[in-house]
């Protein structure tokens, strides 16, 4: 019973994250997923329904150098990588799609770490 109570909570916190964001080829959206072990970022763009960008703390490029993906370092590593790919496609400026999660922490340290790497929120 507890369980779905919180269930039906993130739902709705994530669609009131989203109610306003949308990525399309302009401005494509930078969305983040987070576990307890793990952070993930894709950029989305949703018109065409295409991932244009994806890095996260299992991908082989950073899962060398990160120990633990469940920290503020790990966070910082994936935000960089994402920023070069992004470069590397093209992609400037994006919509920042926290999905649910307060802006803090791990989250604002992978978009703190985007940013200095070049993109545009």
């Amino acid at each position: 019973m507890r369980l779905a109570k919180i269930k039906k909570a993130k739902i709705r916190r994530k669609y009131r994250a989203r109610k306003k964001i949308f990525g399309n080829p302009e401005r494509p959206r930078l969305s983040v997923f987070r576990t307890s072990r793990h952070i993930y970022v894709q950029i989305i763009d949703d018109y065409a329904g295409v991932t244009l960008a994806s890095a996260s703390t299992r991908s082989k490029g950073l899962r060398g150098d990160i120990g633990n993906g469940g920290n503020i370092a790990a966070a910082d590593a994936v935000g960089k990588a994402i920023a070069k790919q992004a470069m590397g496609v093209g992609i400037q400026c994006v919509s920042f799609d926290r999905n649910r999660y307060r802006y803090h922490g791990r989250v604002k340290a992978l978009a703190d770490a985007a940013r200095k790497a070049g993109l545009v929120f």
